[in-house]
């Protein structure tokens, strides 16, 4: 009989061994690993982009446990469902694993009839999410809850991945297939197991009837973008889309920015998760070009809990064109990469004493605060003083880019620090 299930079904890993990436926590002597094998399996929030294998790990906790699993998705679930399962779980005189897909997508109200279960050990809860729970996930839920973040799938994990599918493949078409070129694919699948596999069956159903089937760059992107709908059923492209929306505005064109936006709406997203990315933009992107544009962003955020669809679409529509057509400035996002790479690398460095604070007389008497200059009682409220670590002295983070506010920054910086510092 043919076997229906999808590549990604049919070769979900059934143990942790079997298990590809996440080696940060699944890894020898990991934490999560070691907790699975423990048994002693606390209430969990397993946060991370599509496709890297939240599923699989509830799946492995639940086989390795066998305590009665339930699996719900908030896209469809309820009230009512969970206390189904909490009814259930009650009739079973054991702890229960209870598995919630999207749990981000379930209200305040759907979360509050959790509580007193987890609570009270009548369910261990895993939840997983594509969103930061600290801003999904109410606060006495997420307090009872370990929170554990996977990472993208690497290279090295997806070329696993391709290679298993292809050995797989070739078992069920009794062909021999071959592999040449890994970048499309792997671009493709954007660190994503799941859209990975659907990729590869897609590629090998087209290229079946080839004499010899090698995949290559070209065949990989032609059968792609031929069958980019199919491909897409599932909904794949939903970070393909935010994707482009960001680059647009980023690229400062408000008429694709609009379009993606549509898109969006249309699809049904939900609106604080575009909301949220257009407040991560007007820092990364814009940020001292226009301060303004965090507020708006944030004003946007704000302004769409309170109203909701259809409306909040023209919110987030103002929001998107008013990003886009302002300056850009990245400069506060490379000064910040820019000084963790120091902290990195030059590890903790000391204070330097006349900055320290000296609460009590020995602080005092051994130096704290002893040399230093409080600014305003100098001309213009600047005094010339170290305010950096001896090793570091005079290192400069922030660059001003080429736009007209932070232009007349870098000179007021410029007159007042003179050569100290690269203005």
């Amino acid at each position: 009989m043919k076997n229906n299930l999808p590549l990604a079904e049919e070769l979900r890993p059934k143990s942790l061994d079997e298990y590809i990436g996440q080696e940060h926590l699944l890894g020898e002597n990991a934490i999560l690993r070691k907790i699975i094998q423990s048994g002693r399996i606390p209430s969990m929030i397993l946060w991370g982009p599509p496709g890297v294998g939240k599923t699989t790990i509830a799946e492995i906790i639940a086989q390795k446990q066998k305590a009665p699993f339930f699996s719900l998705s908030a896209v469809s679930s309820g009230v009512k469902d969970v206390r189904q399962v909490i009814e259930k779980a009650k009739a079973s005189y054991q702890t229960c694993l209870l598995f919630i897909d999207e749990i981000h997508r379930f209200s305040k109200a759907q979360q509050d009839s959790l509580l007193n279960a987890v609570e009270k050990g009548i369910i261990t809860l895993i939840g997983a999410t594509t969103e930061n729970p600290s801003f999904e996930v109410i606060s006495p839920l997420l307090s009872r809850c370990q929170v554990f973040i996977l990472e993208s799938l690497n290279a090295d994990n997806l070329k696993n991945l391709i290679h298993q599918g292809i050995n797989h493949l070739k078992e069920r078409h009794k062909r021999e297939i071959s592999i040449k070129e890994y970048d499309a694919i792997m671009r493709i699948s954007g660190g994503d197991a799941r859209k990975l596999y659907n990729a590869l069956e897609l590629i090998i159903s087209n290229l079946i009837d080839e004499e010899t089937i090698v995949i290559t760059n070209q065949k990989v992107s032609q059968i792609i973008q031929k069958n980019l709908s199919f491909y897409d059923k599932e909904g794949e492209m939903h970070y393909d889309i935010i994707s482009a929306f960001i680059k647009s505005i980023r690229g400062s064109d408000p008429n694709a920015a609009v379009y993606w936006l549509a898109r969006m709406v249309d699809a049904g997203e939900e609106p604080k998760f575009i909301a949220r990315r257009l407040i991560i933009l007007a820092s990364e992107d814009i940020g001292l070009a226009n301060p303004n544009a965090l507020l708006m962003a944030n004003t946007c955020f704000d302004s769409i809990q309170k109203i909701g669809w259809p409306e909040a679409r023209i919110i987030l529509a103002q929001t998107c064109i008013y990003l886009a057509t302002s300056p850009k400035s990245n400069s506060a996002y490379m000064a910040i990469n820019h000084a963790q790479s120091i902290v990195k690398e030059k590890g903790n460095l000391g204070v330097p004493l006349h900055l320290r604070n000296a609460p009590t007389k020995l602080m005092k008497d051994i130096g704290y605060g002893k040399e230093y200059k409080y600014s305003h009682n100098f001309p213009n409220h600047f005094v010339e003083q170290e305010f950096l670590p001896e090793q570091i002295s005079g290192s400069s983070f922030y660059e001003a880019a080429n736009n007209s506010r932070e232009t007349k920054t870098k000179e007021y910086m410029k007159f007042l620090w003179k050569e100290k510092y690269k203005f």
